[in-house]
């Protein structure tokens, strides 16, 4: 495990922002004085508002009910990124938020890839599985996204969105650090439910429907066992899901999870042919639409279904 001072700052670009009146009185943001503010998925936007509220109007991206992988970006939602004042975004994710966050010109722009890149490149030096490997103890993050599945990931992003927001809208300052302190603090929370609840399990293996999971297999000790990588659109080949029979025939795993938003087919098929459970995990990249979740009851849910079928005490 590796403590928040291993880790690269976050990329934050402090650029000027736009949005003065042709006098130079005006502060940037809309017209009734908030910030505007853009976000590329979901669990940045829960991050966004929480620190954000009630100073900042935040738009996410990549909208309810839609697979963020492949996001398609409209006229309208470049002209939103180019149009904000902060940009809260994962570099290499989406390339449509990529290329239009490079053209933009405008804005604080506040990246987390650097986040994840240190931990990975930490974590793979250290591992001793083999690249392609169907096991994923922390090895090959460096390609992986999913950095909020580690609660204490969002932390540092929590805490460079409120210096962001905190410079484009001095103002709020003292508020939007109070909202950056108490996510934290609920952030904090949360992985101490994890570590605690995950600690004591019958075995520590699980399997998914894609390789979404490696920070969170990481921060508590598991093994994630994924049917397909890190993009759900990519079907896995015959020889990986033959692989993973074999595998699983010998074990004593009991559960198939596959996600809210992608397909289940492959999961329910591999559970089917092996006579396993299916159930759900999550990756939060979104929320299906008109939901009453957000991201903490989504891991919380996680916790109970990884606590289920690991047979954690």
């Amino acid at each position: 495990m590796y403590g928040l001072r291993t880790l690269l700052p976050l990329v934050l670009l402090a650029v000027p922002a736009v949005g003065c009146s042709a006098l130079g009185g005006e502060p940037s943001g809309t017209d009734d004085g908030e910030l505007n503010v853009a976000t590329s998925v979901y669990p940045l936007a829960f991050v966004a508002e929480r620190v954000g509220a009630p100073h900042a109007d935040v738009i996410s991206l990549t909208q309810p009910g839609v697979e963020p992988h492949d996001l398609e970006l409209t006229p309208r939602q470049v002209a939103d990124i180019s149009d904000a004042d902060v940009v809260l975004y994962l570099q290499g994710f989406q390339p449509a938020v990529d290329e239009a966050v490079d053209q933009s010109g405008q804005g604080a722009v506040v990246d987390a890839t650097d986040l994840f890149a240190a931990r990975a490149g930490e974590s793979s030096a250290g591992s001793a599985h083999e690249a392609g490997s169907a096991h994923d103890h922390g090895s090959g993050l460096a390609d992986d996204p999913h950095i909020w599945l580690d609660p204490t990931l969002l932390v540092p992003v929590a805490e460079a969105y409120a210096d962001a927001v905190s410079a484009a809208d001095p103002g709020h300052a003292d508020g939007y650090r109070r909202n950056a302190d108490a996510l934290v603090a609920d952030l904090k929370a949360l992985d101490s439910d994890f570590t605690t609840g995950l600690q004591r399990c019958a075995r520590r293996e699980f399997v998914t429907s894609h390789a979404a999971f490696g920070y969170l297999a990481e921060r508590y000790d598991l093994t994630m066992m994924s049917i397909a990588g890190l993009s759900p659109d990519v079907e896995p080949s015959p020889q990986r899901l033959a692989e993973l029979q074999d595998q699983l025939s010998g074990s004593d795993i009991t559960t198939v999870f596959s996600e809210t938003l992608g397909s289940k087919e492959y999961a329910e098929t591999l559970a089917d042919d092996l006579g396993l459970q299916t159930a759900v995990l999550d990756p939060v990249e979104g929320l299906p639409a008109g939901s009453d979740d957000d991201y903490f009851s989504v891991m919380r849910r996680n916790l109970a279904a990884l606590q289920q079928a690991n047979d954690c005490r």
